[in-house]
């Protein structure tokens, strides 16, 4: 395993597929008003890794090495595990029941232990490891307006009831259902992949390939209403001979044209990736300058979205 960096451009349309969990509506800002953009959060681009590998990995794969230890599983009475719920789950499927270290169990058999890390504290184990890799928020390129909608569900809530007297009581109707979108927008994500904590945690080669087709695929993979529909457009990976180096903010060597500035009117937001041309020409002038400190770069383009930057030589075949 190499240190190394993950730059991921995405789009989402029609949808907001990060909201604030505290007031369940608009969209994430952690810019000002006046800034325009709107943010998702590391938590929901692990969620759709770690969805696309529950998928696409069932039973934790040929190997039994993918299992995802953070998720939503029910027992058999209906109620959601918890921590030693899950690691039991685990522990059971590849028959480790009466393993002396749950620690060991989860980071030879768990896929999302290996890379994102894991926090572990039950009555009788307590460790906590953090994770090689590590994603920053996912920025949009550009302003953003979120719209406020509303739609009608044709199911009651809840069934009616006859009283003695032969009426009909209760909710006869279905339900209006609100949320707000946003019509477009596109992120771009920082990541980091340290070296020094994959030997702790045991991530292999193996997994990073995952990851980054997890990345891609599983962005694909998790679409809804509420999500929007969402679509990889831009992942780079670049690998470092030192395990201490690394360029860094490479989000900020990538722009759209046209650029913000000419969104600033609302009448003016792109509504598609027709609308955007990624540009990746001082990325590529940075990789160049440093060549010597890189071991590989790889690059995977979305075969509609025009790209600015020579990034022929770093392309890779889509998953």
């Amino acid at each position: 395993m190499r240190s190394g960096e993950l730059l991921f451009i995405k789009s989402v349309k029609d949808g907001i597929p990060n909201r604030d969990p505290l007031n369940d509506s608009d969209a994430r800002r952690l810019f000002p008003e006046e800034d325009g953009r709107i943010s998702l959060s590391d938590v929901s681009i692990k969620r759709d890794v770690r969805d696309y590998v529950l998928q696409a990995e069932p039973d934790g794969g040929a190997n039994r090495r993918n299992f995802i230890f953070v998720q939503q599983r029910m027992n058999e009475k209906g109620n959601l595990l918890g921590r030693k719920g899950l690691a039991d789950y685990i522990a059971s499927s590849v028959g480790k029941t009466n393993a002396d270290s749950m620690k060991s169990v989860l980071l030879e058999h768990s896929f999302d232990a290996r890379v994102f890390g894991i926090v572990y504290s039950v009555k009788n184990e307590n460790f906590h490891l953090t994770g090689p890799v590590q994603f920053g928020w996912a920025h949009s390129m550009h302003p953003v307006d979120s719209h406020y909608v509303q739609g009608t569900v044709v199911m009651p809530s809840e069934e009616s009831k006859q009283t003695q007297e032969g009426k009909e009581e209760g909710k006869t109707q279905g339900t209006i259902w609100t949320t707000y979108i946003v019509p477009f927008a596109v992120f771009v994500m920082p990541g980091v992949i340290n070296a020094k904590n994959a030997e702790q945690t045991g991530m292999t080669e193996e997994d990073q390939e995952l990851l980054l087709k997890a990345l891609w695929q599983g962005t694909q993979f998790r679409q809804a209403r509420g999500r929007g529909q969402q679509q990889p457009l831009v992942l780079v990976h670049v690998e470092y001979h030192d395990p201490f180096y690394r360029i860094g903010y490479l989000e900020e060597y990538v722009s759209l044209e046209p650029d913000k500035e000419a969104w600033r009117s609302p009448a003016n937001r792109p509504s598609s990736v027709n609308d955007i041309r990624i540009d990746l020409t001082k990325l590529l002038d940075v990789i160049r300058q440093r060549q010597d400190k890189i071991a590989r770069c790889r690059i995977w383009c979305q075969p509609n979205v025009r790209v600015a930057g020579d990034v022929a030589p770093y392309l890779q075949p889509l998953w």
